[in-house]
């Protein structure tokens, strides 16, 4: 489906924080339609250069209007909080249009408990909670989709997002303890304006199929983290706990996140998609939005 006069469409979906960091970047080049399932936020999206619409994955119905629209797609909507199925992108494939290229953010989850292994793209993937079994049931549906739609499709795994107030200082505040350094487990960052624009540039530079772990370069412990939030902001570092104390002050969903130790390769964006990272290092970030504040 290509556009004969003017600017190519645009679909983004799910258009929360890393889409408003998107918008900046694509919205000279196309005509952008931007999905919120909140009427609320239609002004703020007219204001950033798209054009909104109300719909909401959770009703069919309300897709229609969506229906093969635009050639160009990102994908940001996260699954729906439960079941083994992301019915929501199940949905949305209904409603594109063959031929689309189509930018999915899924999430560096799905390879599981890596045990602090150093991975690449090429690992299998082994989802260990419900999260990311609904996320790599989405990579498979859209998978099925661009095979029998002959579309274009990239894969974009993203670990934990951080930016200005996407930080952890209310945990911080609150002294909820880290795991000590024994039982502590490898984790992965991005800064939220480094994944909007590997989302960009892999519209046009992804390959076909391809996946891509969108990771800056830092490679830190999940408590290094946190001790280096609260540096940055004049805190207090966390307390450490062993694991099996760590279970009992803090809840099964959280203690999920510190399960599981990975760290990922960023060759791939760097040498196929030209990613040259703003926030290549955690720490040096962090003192930046420190001045700020």
């Amino acid at each position: 489906m290509v556009q004969k006069f003017g600017r190519p469409r645009l679909l983004i979906v799910g258009c929360g924080d890393v889409g408003m960091r998107l918008l900046p970047l694509l919205r000279g080049r196309f005509r952008v339609f931007a999905v919120t399932s909140s009427a609320e936020r239609r002004a703020e999206l007219r204001a950033a250069g798209a054009i909104p619409i109300v719909a909401n994955l959770d009703q069919p119905e309300s897709l229609q209007r969506l229906a093969r629209l635009a050639p160009y797609v990102v994908h940001l909507a996260p699954p729906q909080p439960s079941g083994a199925l992301d019915l929501r992108t199940r949905r949305l494939t209904a409603i594109l249009p063959d031929g689309a290229r189509l930018v999915y953010v899924s999430t560096s989850g799905v390879y599981g408990d890596c045990q602090g292994q150093l991975i690449d793209e090429t690992r299998p993937v082994a989802p260990h909670n419900a999260r990311a079994t609904r996320r790599v049931d989405a990579e498979r549906v859209l998978r099925a989709w661009a095979r029998r739609a002959q579309g274009r499709l990239a894969i974009v795994r993203a670990p934990g997002i951080y930016a200005s107030g996407r930080l952890p200082l209310e945990r911080l505040a609150k002294g909820t303890p880290a795991l000590r350094d024994a039982d502590d487990v490898h984790t992965n960052h991005i800064h939220a304006d480094d994944l909007a624009r590997i989302a960009a540039l892999a519209l046009f530079r992804a390959l076909p199929g391809r996946v891509y772990n969108a990771v800056d370069d830092s490679h830190m412990k999940m408590a290094e983290y946190f001790d280096a939030v609260a540096d940055a902001f004049g805190m207090a570092r966390p307390p450490r706990l062993a694991r099996a104390e760590l279970a009992r002050e803090v809840s099964p969903v959280l203690l999920s996140f510190m399960s599981e130790s990975r760290r990922l390769r960023n060759d791939r964006i760097k040498r196929e998609l030209g990613v040259r990272l703003a926030y290549p290092e955690v720490r040096p970030a962090l003192a930046r939005m420190a001045l700020v504040k």
